[in-house]
């Protein structure tokens, strides 16, 4: 998502066309040669899969679209295309309409299988199947970042610092890091052996993969700052939100801190209505904090419903090429009513609103249904947000990321340390 997402569930009701998809063969033979008539046509016979097309209302002929094209082609597709294996009727059923979806030419709108969907919203609950492991790349190897707390990983020994270099025996010289993650995940219960290298030397670790929670959620503490971590805006963030700021509050009224780092890098986004909640924690009463335009229903402006807890702890907010949507709502009111520096790198720039659309077998549709516009007017679609203060990570090709290389957030505790 990575998309903002109106949490409203709608069932989609239209049904698809009703035509009995009905294909015979018949060879009529006439005259002498009736034999041999027979013989070649058999021999030129394909057989088709055993399975029915059926449609339940026809809109076609509502919408005055002749579909007869696409019947022959998808006619014509299996009585030719070689690999009859991949003949599978649900599948380019799944890809018609993801066909369909994609000539609106609008990358956020698009059409989910009934896994794809399933995955998405257990993304946005912070939930995936795996061994818990955070996963990076140094020197061109996978390596482990961290494995998290209480995870399969942790328990099974695995450490920071550890490079993978097999996965069930096969080796990960050469792997991205994306190729990795998608061998090492897999559903509860499976059991995965990775081949470690520790300080030079091999272990190898059998897993039993299990459900992982990862939290919306990071805080930590340095240099009597605080550094809260948010990765994106899913089900359980305003959850965990208000537990950390609780904690931060604390701090601050005890004067135990110093001022708050809002790191937003590398969020994706998620629910809008989320960034305006969290906006809310820093803003007064009234302000606006997005305004969402469309054509399609009612304009509507979200404003400040609450009294927020920290309206006045003093705020920089850190973002990347990474930080998109929902991420670039919360830090563009932010800037805009100039309640915190912006440091970092320009923002991702998606401007848009997606509605998810439940639809029925557990498919799903996630379609543009509005803009959103900062308070000052901005629409930064494709443009981004430029932070007041510009700081590049420079880190060295094939690696992923350390603190120690994260001069974005020294800069960000120097300013609150001034």
């Amino acid at each position: 998502m990575n998309e903002n997402n109106i949490p409203k569930r709608i069932n989609f009701g239209k049904k698809i066309t009703e035509i009995l998809f009905i294909i015979s063969f018949a060879v009529l033979i006439f005259g002498s040669g009736y034999k041999l008539g027979e013989y070649q046509a058999n021999q030129k016979k394909v057989e088709r899969p055993a399975y029915n097309i059926v449609n339940v209302k026809n809109k076609a002929e509502e919408k005055n679209v002749d579909f007869s094209l696409f019947w022959e082609t998808w006619d014509k597709v299996e009585q030719k295309f070689i690999d009859r294996k991949k003949l599978d009727p649900k599948k380019m059923f799944y890809g018609a309409i993801k066909g369909l979806v994609a000539s609106l030419e609008d990358p956020y709108t698009f059409f989910l299988t009934p896994e794809e969907n399933k995955q998405s919203k257990d993304d946005l609950q912070g939930k995936f199947e795996g061994i818990g492991a955070q996963l990076g790349m140094k020197n061109g190897r996978v390596i482990v970042v961290a494995p998290l707390k209480n995870s399969p990983a942790e328990k099974a020994g695995v450490k920071a610092g550890d490079f993978i270099n097999k996965v069930d025996d096969n080796s990960t010289k050469g792997w991205s890091l994306t190729y990795a993650v998608s061998k090492i995940r897999g559903p509860k219960g499976t059991k995965v052996k990775l081949t470690l290298e520790r300080e030079g030397k091999a272990l190898e670790v059998i897993i039993t993969r299990d459900q992982i929670n990862v939290p919306s959620i990071e805080l930590s503490y340095e240099k009597k700052i605080a550094i809260l971590k948010l990765n994106q805006f899913g089900e359980n963030t305003i959850d965990e939100w208000d537990k950390a700021v609780f904690e931060i509050k604390n701090k601050w009224t005890r004067k135990e801190i110093l001022g708050m780092v809002l790191d937003l890098r590398d969020n994706p986004g998620g629910y809008l209505e989320g960034s305006v909640y969290l906006a809310s924690e820093f803003l007064p009463t009234g302000k606006t904090v997005v305004k969402q335009e469309s054509t399609t229903f009612t304009n509507k402006d979200y404003k400040v419903l609450r009294q927020g807890e920290l309206l006045d702890i003093p705020l920089v907010v850190l973002i990347n090429k990474g930080s998109a949507s929902a991420s670039e709502i919360l830090a563009g009111a932010l800037r805009d009513y100039k309640r915190a520096k912006l440091v970092g790198e320009k923002s991702f720039g998606k401007g848009s609103v997606q509605e998810a659309v439940d639809l029925k077998e557990g498919a799903g549709l996630h379609v543009t249904v509005a803009k959103w516009i900062l308070p000052n007017g901005d629409w930064i679609n494709s443009k981004g947000i430029e932070p007041e203060i510009k700081v590049e990570n420079e880190i060295k090709e094939g690696n992923t990321p350390t603190r120690s290389d994260d001069k974005q957030l020294d800069t960000a505790l120097e300013i609150l340390l001034k």
